[in-house]
Formats: C-alpha cells, sequence, structure tokens
C-alpha cells in the first residue's frame, strides 16, 4: 500500500466523493487485469468498503486509486484462489468417481496484463449498459459499479427490498459474464447504440431523482447529483458528442430550478408561480452554454438530437424573466422538431401544452385525444392532469376538477397526490402542470 496523508490535508476532497469518482477507473484496471467482472466489481465493493472505514481516521493515501486497486486485487485474488481450489477438490473427487477421468485445465487469467493508466469509465458504463441488460438492470449495474453506490443504497433510491436489489444485480453481472463480451469500448458500428443506452440511463436515473415515481418527496436530490456527475464524466471523456453534451445540458437547466420547486414542507410549485430570484443562475448560464455549442455542431452536420432539443426548450424557459414573457411560440417551434425526431407520447403531451398556450386550450384538447387514443400513456397520470389544466384555462372548472382527481389516483407520489388534490379544489386558477 502507498502512504497516506493526514485527514486534514484532504478536507477539501471529502472520501465519499472521492471514492465515488474512483470506482469506475478501479473497476476498469482490475477488470483489465484480470477479467472475471461479476468477482471484480465484488472486489471493488469491498476495497471501497475498507477505504470508507480506513480513510476517515488514516488519511487518504498518495495515490488513492492505485491503494484501492491494490486493494481490491487482493481481494479478487484471494476469490480467484478459492474458487481453483473448490474446483481441483471438485476435480479430485471426480477422478475418484470415475476412473480415468481428464482435469480441466485452470482458468487463472490474474495475469492477463498490467492496468491501463487511462480512464475506463465510459468503458465501464457501455459494459454496464449492455443490450442483453433490461433497463432496470442497466440502471442499477451502472449506479454500483460507475456511481459507488452500494446495494442498499440503490435499493432505497428506488424503494425495493435490499434482497430483491441484491439478486437483480447479481443477475445482471451473470448475464454479463454469460454473454462473453470483452471489457472494451465497443466496436465502431455498435458505439451509437450503445452510447444511447448510457444517456438513456443517465436520463432515467435524472429524472427519478428530479420528479420521484412514488414516495413521501417529490424529489431525491442524491439520485439528481449522481446523474449529473456521471452525465458529466461522459461529456468530458466524449467532449464532441452533441448529445452528451445536450443531456448534461437537460440536466443542469432542469436542477436550476429545484430550489425553488418546492415549499420548505415539500410542496410542489408549479413554474409559473415559482419564485425564479431562486433559479440556480450558474447552472442556466452553464447548461445554456452547453446546448448552444451543442447545437451549433449538430446543425453543421444536420443532425440535432432530442436531448439538445429538450435542452433548448429548458434554455427558453430558464432565460424567461417572468412566466407572462415565456417565448412560447419558440418552445412550440422547438416541440414541433422534436416531435420529429423523438417517437414520444410525453413529447406530444407537452406540446399540446404549448400549443394551448399559443393558439389557446381549444386547439390542443383534440390533440389530447389523439394521444389518448393511441393508448401509450393508459395509466399515466399526467395525460389527465394536462387536460385538466387546459379544461381550466378553457373556463370548464367541474371537468377541470374532475380530471385533476383523477390524475391524483393514477400517481404514487404523494406530493404529486397533494398537488393534484389542491389544483382540483381550486380548479378555476389552475396554473400550468407542474415541472
Amino acid at each position: 500500500m502507498v502512504g497516506s496523508r493526514t485527514a486534514s490535508a484532504d478536507a477539501a476532497h471529502p472520501p465519499e466523493d472521492l471514492l465515488r469518482r474512483l470506482t469506475p477507473q478501479v473497476l476498469g484496471a482490475v477488470v483489465r487485469r484480470y477479467g472475471h467482472f461479476d468477482a471484480a466489481e465484488d472486489a471493488v465493493q469491498e476495497a471501497l468498503l475498507a477505504a470508507a472505514v480506513q480513510w476517515p481516521s488514516k488519511g487518504v493515501p498518495d495515490d488513492p486509486r492505485a491503494w484501492l486497486i491494490t486493494a481490491a486485487s487482493r481481494r479478487l485474488t484471494d476469490l480467484l484462489r478459492s474458487e481453483q481450489a473448490r474446483r481441483r477438490r471438485e476435480e479430485t473427487a471426480a477422478r475418484r468417481l470415475v476412473p480415468g477421468a481428464g482435469t480441466a485445465p485452470g482458468a487463472d487469467r490474474s495475469a492477463a496484463g498490467a492496468a491501463a493508466d487511462g480512464d475506463d469509465t465510459l468503458t465501464v458504463l457501455f459494459l454496464c449498459c449492455h443490450p442483453a441488460l433490461t433497463p432496470a438492470s442497466q440502471i442499477a449495474l451502472s449506479l454500483r459499479a460507475v456511481g459507488g453506490l452500494t446495494t442498499a443504497e440503490i435499493a432505497r433510491a428506488f424503494l425495493v427490498p435490499e434482497a430483491a436489489m441484491t439478486r437483480r444485480i447479481s443477475r445482471a453481472k451473470r448475464r454479463i459474464a454469460d454473454s462473453g463480451v470483452p471489457f472494451a469500448v465497443p466496436p465502431p458500428d455498435e458505439r451509437p447504440a450503445r452510447l444511447r443506452a448510457v444517456l438513456h440511463v443517465l436520463y432515467l436515473v435524472f429524472n427519478e431523482g428530479y420528479a420521484a415515481t412514488s414516495g413521501p418527496s417529490l424529489q431525491r436530490t442524491d439520485l439528481a447529483a449522481e446523474a449529473i456527475r456521471l452525465a458529466r464524466i461522459v461529456h468530458r471523456l466524449l467532449p464532441g458528442d452533441s448529445e452528451a453534451a445536450g443531456l448534461l445540458a437537460l440536466m443542469l437547466l432542469t436542477d436550476a430550478r429545484r430550489p425553488a420547486r418546492t415549499t420548505p414542507d415539500g410542496t410542489l410549485v408549479p413554474m409559473d408561480e415559482q419564485d425564479r430570484g431562486l433559479w440556480d443562475t450558474g447552472l442556466v448560464a452553464e447548461g445554456v452554454e452547453l446546448v448552444t455549442a451543442a447545437l451549433n455542431r449538430s446543425r453543421s452536420r444536420g443532425e440535432v438530437g432530442p436531448y439538445q432539443l429538450q435542452a433548448a426548450i429548458s434554455a427558453v424557459h430558464d432565460e424567461a424573466p417572468s412566466a407572462e414573457e415565456t417565448d412560447w411560440p419558440q418552445i412550440l417551434a422547438l416541440y414541433e422538431v422534436l416531435m420529429g425526431v423523438s417517437d414520444n407520447p410525453v413529447v406530444a403531451l407537452n406540446r399540446a401544452v404549448a400549443l394551448a398556450m399559443v393558439r389557446g386550450p381549444d386547439t390542443a384538447l383534440p390533440v389530447l385525444d389523439g394521444i389518448e387514443a393511441e393508448g401509450r400513456l393508459g395509466g399515466d397520470h399526467r395525460l389527465p392532469a394536462v387536460r385538466a389544466h387546459l379544461l381550466a384555462m378553457a373556463g370548464d372548472t367541474a371537468g377541470a376538477s374532475e380530471h385533476y382527481l383523477a390524475a391524483a389516483r393514477l400517481t404514487s407520489s404523494l406530493q404529486q397526490q397533494r398537488y393534484l388534490h389542491t389544483r382540483a379544489a381550486r380548479a378555476g386558477g389552475a396554473g400550468p402542470p407542474a415541472r
């Protein structure tokens, strides 16, 4: 092990933050050296636990990455030796039972090569988002292997028992091991699809953090922050990818409104009623700069992606001095473009809101009828919530109240239910759907 600094010398870099940043780098190095992704991931988790226990009192090592790689390598070596010893015992027993049976060659891959000095974060993310895994498994494995979250933390975030999350992660690791996929960046012809999977996973994690689908809290700031951190890593590793930049911009521009999105008791505040003085102007400026550069690159190539367009819409909202000064015609135009590149019913729903703000609710309500007829938002509270908002705009307070209550019955979020019941009670003064 390398030497340690004093704990006070590393006060600017809390061990928890440092461990999360180093997790994918350490995992990548250990997998490159030994293979065995599933066992390597377990060994890295044990090394992280040892660091979390030792570093706060003994100080952070001079080279924390090397410390973790060494600790994980030792643990993995022990695991592999134990597994090989078990196999030898089984083979010996088999030879006794079946005379003449041969022995299987040992699969010692501990000398598969030294760890690369580069950052393997993106490679690990690609592996965690392998198309053989379900989206739920991709999310769970990414948060553990790249985000550095423990299984218990992930289980709490998604409100499932820890045992169930353990099984989900274990199945995902076995699926990757059984697939035989090499630990390497996918070949050029597979990268676009795999990168889309990575970005989609980060998008889902952020959405769950920003608007929790269930539970007592509207937001889970830890999940949103983790998604932003990982999106920053992807953007840093792929600075020329406009969609990676667009996704990061979208997260920043959306998260900038978080301080004004709830009252101190957690009650949801719709965008048109938020105190814009509470919005994080630093995040807004960073997000606008990112999406502007991304759109300029994409326009020159003739390929603007959905994350960039969503970020551009958020930028229009964030740059408006007040709700009344929001440039709804520009937002509607951006949604029209987005509809051309994203066959998504939620996009169609948001476009209907923009259409109502520009041309009136009577124009937008038939659009909702078409969305409902498609059936792709069946059981989603957002469809009746938007219909209630448009009916309130049109002066149909009874219809608005009815649909707000219908929306409340469809959501598992207690804060959303509270908001929708409040809107139902005063439907005549309903504001835009919460964002």
